[in-house]
């Protein structure tokens, strides 16, 4: 159950994104983005550091005990982690200001879809026919999203493939530290962006209210979302994580509505509709297969 209560938190927390992000409008992507991993960088290593010093001195022990080829699979799992997610951050602020708050929406929708598919590939994770039916109809629904929103679909499939192939990469049998690893991945992040720092438009000047909106993004909207989403990996599939995912298109699609008054077709409500429907089938036949397997171990 814990691992259930991090995953939807971190998904509802990202699902209410667009209430500090919308306000930065003004600000260029790439800005945003920078200030956000500077931000995440510092505050995270000093969490690490602070108050996370004995997991991450074992995690450093463990990396130094690692064979060759593990510690290189390994430093290539968190580089790619990282160019992942630097990707996944700043095509999600270009899409949410400059296209539309419902297509960062959409990209959340395929995700989970993504994610499921790539973890049956890559990490042999089996699914039921009752989950197979849940991604089926949420297929349906994404389809019917995508209806006549060909450009947003596209920005989202991008988008959406980013976060899967990071969720993915996530599920490995490393030892590290959960936070120690993020605080690699987010390091990492920013250390792959700082030489496009020139580019950011210095022009605009930065009130303190563009500082307060990026703090609380960087802790409220990077660092504690990531951790629990990663910290839920430990317990449940990537392709039930990838699911649950959904929990947050779904706040999006209902800010975007009554919130910021977008226009929204009768496909979109059938569409996330279908999706509801879909995140029950897929959790309640993943309940059951578990419980079964139990049942059937302790004959």
């Amino acid at each position: 159950m814990k691992y259930y209560l991090s995953a939807l938190t971190g998904f509802i927390i990202w699902g209410t994104f667009a209430l500090v992000l919308k306000p930065l409008g003004a600000y260029a992507a790439l800005d945003i983005l920078l200030h956000r991993v500077l931000f995440a960088s510092v505050f995270i290593v000093i969490a690490c550091f602070l108050f996370r010093r004995k997991q991450a001195i074992k995690s450093i022990q463990y990396l130094k005990t690692l064979a060759g080829k593990d510690r290189n699979r390994l430093l290539i799992n968190i580089f790619a982690s990282a160019v992942l997610l630097a990707m996944n951050w700043f095509l999600f602020i270009y899409v949410m200001n400059a296209v539309s708050v419902n297509a960062t929406s959409l990209a959340y929708l395929i995700c989970p879809i993504l994610t499921t598919v790539l973890a049956s590939i890559f990490l042999k994770e089996r699914l039921n026919r009752g989950q197979w039916f849940a991604v089926g109809l949420s297929v349906v629904s994404c389809l019917l999203m995508a209806y006549g929103h060909f450009i947003d679909l596209f920005y989202s499939f991008i988008i959406a493939l980013s976060y899967a192939a990071y969720l993915v990469l996530q599920k490995n049998a490393s030892k590290l530290d959960k936070f120690f690893t993020l605080t690699i991945h987010i390091l990492v992040s920013t250390i792959l962006l700082l030489p496009i720092l020139g580019l950011i438009d210095h022009s605009v000047a930065k009130t303190n209210e563009f500082y307060s909106f990026i703090l609380i993004i960087a802790i409220g909207y990077t660092i504690i979302p990531l951790f629990l989403n990663i910290y839920a990996l430990k317990g449940l599939d990537s392709s039930v994580v990838g699911i649950l995912l959904y929990v947050n298109p779904i706040i999006a699609f209902f800010l975007a509505i009554f919130y910021y008054k977008e226009n929204i077709n009768s496909f979109q409500i059938i569409g996330f509709s279908l999706i509801f429907i879909a995140i029950i089938i897929f959790n309640v036949a993943y309940l059951y297969e578990r419980r079964k397997t139990r049942s059937i171990r302790s004959l």
